[in-house]
């Protein structure tokens, strides 16, 4: 599903003005499999967006009333074909402005997690919203966006060290600005 229906409902009152919505960034890690080399790095679920063209972990709209991690499983689902489960939070932070190619602006509020998926399960191109869909080496992701970088970055990590984890997203320290490029 491309925009939420209440999304369009509501933009067909405000045309394209600047919105202030939930988000949710779904980073699905593969952990690396007992036996792997020791050069091997977990695997990260790739959406190849279909209006920009760009690589990016799989990111939505939170339905109005929808928990995040409800979101991000349906979310997965409806791009990937694939059933996740929420394994840990990653982080909050404001993301944008953001202008799209029809005009529309928005902001977000977004929630990043990172969830899991069976080790054999295999994605599809589930939606209208991406070209192409895989599985890439964490070192050698063709993601281009900062923010999606630190966050899957951020997956790995926690993924390695949960006791350990600090989030950078949206973390801001002694009131200091947080060490992140978000």
């Amino acid at each position: 599903m491309a925009t939420p229906e209440f999304i369009t409902k509501l933009r067909s009152h405000v045309g394209h003005e600047h919105l202030w919505l939930p988000g949710v960034t779904a980073i699905v890690v593969r952990p690396v499999p007992d036996g792997a080399p020791a050069w091997e790095t977990p695997k990260i679920l790739l959406v190849k967006r279909a209006d920009n063209s760009e690589w990016t972990p799989v990111t939505g709209i939170i339905d109005p009333g929808e928990d995040p991690d409800v979101a991000a499983v349906r979310e997965v689902a409806e791009e990937t074909g694939l059933d996740a489960q929420v394994e840990a939070f990653l982080g909050t932070g404001a993301v944008g402005p953001v202008e799209y190619p029809n005009g529309d602006k928005a902001s977000y509020l977004d929630v990043a997690l990172r969830l899991s998926v069976p080790a054999d399960a295999e994605p599809v191109v589930g939606d209208e919203e991406s070209t192409e869909v895989g599985w890439f080496e964490a070192m050698h992701l063709p993601v281009t966006n900062p923010r999606f970088r630190l966050a899957c970055a951020d997956a790995v990590a926690q993924l390695r060290h949960p006791q350990r984890f600090v989030p950078r997203i949206g973390w801001h320290k002694h009131g200091q600005p947080g060490r992140q490029a978000y």
